[in-house]
């Protein structure tokens, strides 16, 4: 049995990376995706799910390097269920409501934003934009 799962959403917070014990670096991070769509009364309903995402390897580093608070991302990768339940992982907010968290260990992330975008979030936070990834129409080839 095999399953994969596509999502696109924006960075609801910068990347964390760190090592496993034996040096594989990991970064996670959360991406919120949006629906809206207008309910039987006609009223217009926006819905967000987040996602937590793992990536390994040198995927992991590059994405740590590049993503940022809100940068849109196309991630591609497996489901990985809570080991109590089997399922989403499942637990109460501050107010007392329930809720779900969907866990996906990413095989690829895709960055989506334009370098001018990208740029945007380097400076809100002051870091230096001359080590952006070029953009894909600015390759020589």
């Amino acid at each position: 049995m095999y399953h994969r799962v596509i999502i696109v959403g924006n960075l609801g917070r910068d990347p964390e990376m760190r090592y496993t014990p034996n040096g594989t670096p990991v970064t996670n991070f959360s991406v919120a995706t949006n629906r809206t769509y207008t309910n039987a009364n006609g009223e217009r309903v926006q819905e967000t799910i987040w996602f937590r995402v793992s990536v390994w390897g040198k995927q992991a580093e590059t994405t740590n390097q590049y993503l940022r608070k809100g940068s849109r991302v196309l991630v591609e990768g497996r489901l990985v269920p809570d080991p109590n339940t089997g399922g989403p992982r499942i637990w109460q907010r501050q107010d007392g409501t329930a809720a779900a968290s969907y866990e996906i260990s990413a095989s690829t992330v895709r960055f989506l934003n334009t370098r001018e975008e990208n740029e945007a979030l380097r400076r809100e936070e002051g870091a230096p934009v001359d080590d952006l990834p070029a953009a894909e129409d600015e390759i020589p080839f």
